[in-house]
């Protein structure tokens, strides 16, 4: 029996629709969530994820700021600019497009960002209050596949789940998002001996290292849950994840696809933290 999909198109426009709802009881106090992009160079991928944020935003009721800059723009006046909207009452949310240009240095980039304006996530105040369970900006994208588990009413306590990958941006956050549903996490990277033993055990996989083919059907239990948070191409250029979905698919009892899956909540996720950046200013 094949798995059940979980349509990351389909849920996105439900937290959309209620993002849209929320924004328009803001405005009616006066007040207009403001989210600001900063793109620096001319990345292709960079531009056309900046291009549907800022469509995501104002169809979604937001105020979108966009400010592009040529590629030899200067770190010292990239931490200005990011300065200038820390003070400014009308951005709610500040999120600046990585890759930056090599002369720039992300992460003092990142943690020139205001917490209460780090819609990404990617502070480390917000890492800190996710480790301590504290109220803080979740990373978009593990945040994106919680409200996937959560769509389907999927019981996390006890569980257990293994995340491939332990980047900041996706595999670290996820396991102690996963941790605080109170699963048994196991996060697995490329040191581990024998990723396949890991995978069998698992009620939940969260695919996210960017490589083709990583998990396939022989490493999942049946009826396991599978998130892939892998963006790939396969041999005729088409959009793939981690997963080997026509294998995988025939085993577990949910699955992502890849297009249509993470890939649209993770959008969604940066519009509802800029909505509650919004909303906590306003309190």
């Amino acid at each position: 029996m094949s798995a059940q999909i979980i349509d990351g198109n389909a849920l996105s426009q439900r937290l959309r629709a209620a993002v849209a709802q929320r924004a328009t009881a803001l405005k009616a106090r006066g007040i207009q969530p403001g989210l600001a992009v900063i793109l620096v160079g001319n990345n292709p991928a960079s531009q056309v994820y900046v291009r549907n944020k800022v469509k995501a935003c104002e169809d979604s009721g937001l105020r979108s700021v966009l400010e592009k800059y040529d590629a030899d723009l200067s770190e010292a006046a990239l931490l200005a600019r990011v300065a200038a909207l820390n003070q400014d009452p009308s951005i709610h949310g500040i999120l600046v497009q990585l890759p930056l240009p090599v002369h720039i240095d992300a992460h003092k980039v990142i943690e020139a960002i205001s917490p209460a304006k780090d819609v990404d996530g990617f502070h480390v105040a917000s890492a800190g209050a996710l480790m301590v369970g504290q109220p803080g900006f979740w990373p978009c994208t593990p945040y994106g596949c919680m409200k996937m588990l959560e769509s389907i009413a999927y019981e996390l306590k006890g569980k257990h789940a293994v995340v491939i990958g332990r980047s900041n941006i996706v595999g670290k956050p996820m396991a102690l998002m996963l941790l605080q549903k109170n699963a048994t996490v196991t996060i697995c990277h490329s040191g581990t001996p024998d990723l396949k033993a890991m995978t069998l055990q698992a009620d939940v996989i969260v695919a996210a290292v960017g490589k083709r083919n990583v998990l396939t059907a022989d490493m999942v239990k049946p009826g396991a849950v599978v998130i892939d948070v892998g963006m790939n191409r396969n041999d005729e250029g088409k959009l793939c994840g981690d997963v080997d979905f026509q294998g995988v698919r025939e085993v577990a009892g949910w699955i992502t696809p890849v297009p249509g899956g993470v890939g649209p909540m993770t959008i969604t996720m940066l519009l509802v933290n800029t909505l509650e950046a919004a909303e906590r200013s306003a309190a």
